[in-house]
């Protein structure tokens, strides 16, 4: 079930240099071999992602699982309407940039959550009229998919839609009370027209089986293929517990969904519970999206028990200090892959990591000289990668001790030579800025080590 509260920034400076243009190509090597969630389910033709938060992404541990292991990022709140329209007409993208810019600037596809939803609205969207709030509905639709054409792999265009219970029927909200059975319909052809290379999904939770719910949405998936309406693909949240577990029936119903010649997504997968119960209902999610050959890939709702919104079930693969737990190796083995199991993030041995502290060395009118010195933690690392983002207008008119790469005005620095670290040892890289007008300071975003 989404949740509320789970829940900056790529501003877009268009003076940037002519390197600007150049995007990271993948993750780097250390995910090429299948050692990882993502790059095990790569060699199996699907993507393994988690929901991201933007306020967690500079600290250290977080953005060094999250580059590590995943190959697609959710932006947890950060894209819902009360975040991204909070009064009408007026939209704020910065704390959604940051996870897109963070996300592509390692590699990582995007999925955009969500479009319409039922909660999380500012409260103006509930004082419209029809009319009012048919235009408002398409307004937002076409304001955030306009922002990040080109860029989110796939929507939840509509969420949570249906009502629990044996019913099957449509969920009561400002979208259905005053537009009727007809919202979800338009929603997706003006996201179609809105973004056409986009996947489009129907995304929703206590789905996971064959039941009144599942049912209901069936019947409206089918009923649009057989009429043309634009969808791509259906999304399974798949929250589960002791007394909701991980149905029988799971991989049927993921099937009967792709037979209707539309892809299936676990979108929001998390399992309260630890030990090896834990991960055995984690390796039947997994075998399941395996056996069906139309569902793309899992994302779990989150990278650590200590941030997830059931936090008290312990419902993730890492745990509150970010080591890998038996339903992480569950995970890994059930996707192909093969883990070191006296590898970092495994308890009594330190992970690689690194921090990265900034500092201003030389000022002027017109420019100023800045400094990120990179320290390893506790073991020693190979290789390190640090995140600046400028303020707009600021151009970087040079760099030293590192190699750049650009999303935007974040730009991502790796090491030209200088990327083995003992633990404890330290090394840095030096820029030039352009002011352009703005004296601000840059943010850099974290170190990541390898």
């Amino acid at each position: 079930m989404t949740m509320p509260l789970r829940c900056l920034a790529r501003t877009v400076g268009a003076g940037l240099v002519a390197v600007a243009a150049l995007t990271t190509a993948g993750h780097t090597a250390e995910a090429e071999a299948a050692d990882t969630l993502g790059s095990a389910a790569a060699g199996q033709g699907r993507y393994f992602g988690a929901a991201v938060a933007a306020n967690h992404l500079g600290e250290a541990d977080y953005a060094a699982t999250l580059d590590r292991e995943f190959t697609s990022a959710t932006p947890e709140n950060e894209m819902k309407w009360d975040a991204t329209e909070p009064s009408r007409g007026t939209f704020t993208f910065a704390a959604a940039d940051r996870v897109v810019a963070h996300a592509r600037s390692r590699g990582m596809d995007v999925r955009g959550h969500t479009l319409v939803w039922h909660s999380q609205l500012p409260s103006w969207v509930g004082t419209l009229g029809a009319a009012d709030l048919r235009t408002a509905m398409n307004g937002h639709i076409n304001g955030l998919m306009g922002h990040y054409k080109g860029e989110i792999h796939s929507w939840d265009v509509v969420n949570e839609a249906f009502q629990d219970g044996g019913s099957g029927a449509r969920r009561s909200s400002p979208f259905q009370d005053r537009l009727g059975d007809g919202f979800i319909e338009e929603a997706f052809r003006t996201a179609r027209a809105a973004d056409p290379a986009a996947k489009l999904c129907y995304n929703d939770y206590n789905t996971d089986g064959v039941n009144a719910k599942s049912n209901a949405v069936y019947a409206m998936v089918k009923d649009f293929r057989s009429r043309g309406v634009p969808i791509d693909c259906v999304g399974f949240q798949s929250h589960f517990n002791s007394a909701s577990p991980v149905p029988a029936d799971y991989r049927q119903n993921l099937q009967r969904f792709a037979d209707l010649g539309v892809d299936v997504q676990i979108t929001e997968l998390d399992i309260e519970g630890s030990g090896s119960a834990q991960a055995a209902s984690y390796t039947k999610v997994v075998d399941a999206c395996l056996a069906v050959d139309r569902c793309t890939g899992i994302t779990v709702w989150g990278v650590t028990d200590k941030y997830s919104w059931r936090s008290g079930g312990t419902p993730l693969l890492f745990d509150g200090d970010y080591r890998k737990k038996p339903a992480y190796d569950a995970v890994l083995t059930a996707l192909g892959g093969s883990g070191d199991p006296g590898g970092p993030g495994d308890p009594g041995d330190p992970a690689a990591s690194c921090t990265a502290a900034y500092t201003r060395t030389a000022d002027w009118s017109s420019g100023y000289n800045g400094q990120v010195t990179i320290t390893a933690g506790d073991a020693p690392i190979s290789s390190w990668t640090a995140t600046v983002t400028l303020p707009s207008p600021q151009s970087v008119s040079s760099l030293w001790n590192g190699t750049p790469t650009w999303t935007g005005t974040v730009m991502t620095v790796r090491p030209s030579w200088n990327g083995t670290l003992a633990a404890g040892a330290s090394t840095s890289f030096g820029f030039t800025v352009a002011k352009n007008g703005s004296g601000a300071a840059p943010t850099v975003g974290g170190c990541t080590a390898s």
